[in-house]
């Protein structure tokens, strides 16, 4: 059971206790994004299991009839074991998306695994257009190539500012310089991406050039923002007819990831002050 602490951030243990917070998304306007919690497996029996759970994870999201898909970490489905683990993962749990008409999304992990998860996504969009995402990252360096790689590619781009602590060799450092990517990458993206650009920020600013690119380019794009973080906005830009996306961590690995979103912002460690308090 998670603890009321972390359940804004992490929807519950079990599938289906997930699923009907996705339904409650559905009620309110909102897609849903699920994500297995789980990663950084060295063997392979974790990675398999995960992706047995994804490819069940799909069959009930479908049997619900549930505005939803999934997204996967390559570390979580075999990247660490090996490659050709992670890819075969990878191409299975696509398969059983492509059967029941569920999109899946690839994270990004660290910039060590950068090249073979493009790889691995490239390779299995150009056997199923149109039915895989790709998370980029602003801060890295490398993005503006890997976005022109991708643009030949019939996959689909979620854009981040990126959440690693990269090394200055490979990233920006400051949070001028990331956001000054983060707008030139999704300039780029509206201007070249003609079959959609999905805006992972919770950043109005950044929200607010994705309306005016969407404007001047007419490319159509979704918002994605977490479960926990600016709910209240999620809903209020989906009652203004935007399509927005949260995505939904669930499972019982879930303190690793409720710690990373305190971390991550001071209204974060307010909101679990208080439920700690009781105020």
């Amino acid at each position: 059971m998670i603890p009321p602490i972390a359940s804004r951030f992490v929807a519950d243990t079990t599938a289906s206790g997930t699923l009907d917070h996705v339904a409650d998304c559905n009620d309110d306007g909102l897609g849903a994004i699920v994500n297995l919690l789980g990663e950084h497996y060295h063997e392979r029996g974790p990675a398999d299991e995960d992706a047995d759970e994804y490819c069940r994870l799909v069959s009930e999201l479908a049997r619900r009839d549930l505005d939803g898909c999934i997204s996967v970490k390559p570390s979580q489905i075999g990247i660490d074991v090996g490659p050709d683990v992670f890819a075969a993962n990878f191409e299975r749990i696509v398969e059983a998306g492509a059967d029941e008409d569920v999109f899946v999304w690839c994270d990004m992990e660290d910039h060590t695994t950068t090249d073979t998860t493009l790889d691995t996504v490239e390779a299995t969009a150009r056997d199923h257009p149109h039915g895989v995402g790709v998370a980029i990252q602003a801060n890295l360096k490398r993005t503006r190539d890997d976005l022109r790689r991708l643009s030949d590619v019939p996959a689909a781009v979620r854009l981040v500012k990126g959440a690693y602590d990269e090394p200055s060799s490979v990233a920006h450092q400051s949070k001028s310089a990331v956001n000054d990517a983060y707008e030139a990458h999704l300039e780029y993206l509206f201007r070249e991406f003609d079959r959609g650009v999905a805006v992972g920020s919770h950043d109005p600013q950044m929200l607010e050039l994705a309306t005016d690119l969407h404007e001047e380019y007419g490319t159509p794009f979704e918002i994605q923002m977490l479960m926990g973080v600016r709910e209240d906005a999620q809903r209020e830009l989906a009652r203004q007819g935007y399509e927005v996306n949260q995505y939904v961590p669930y499972g019982g690995k879930w303190m690793q990831y409720f710690y990373r979103r305190i971390r991550e912002r001071k209204e974060n460690a307010l909101f679990a002050l208080r439920a700690v308090v009781g105020v």
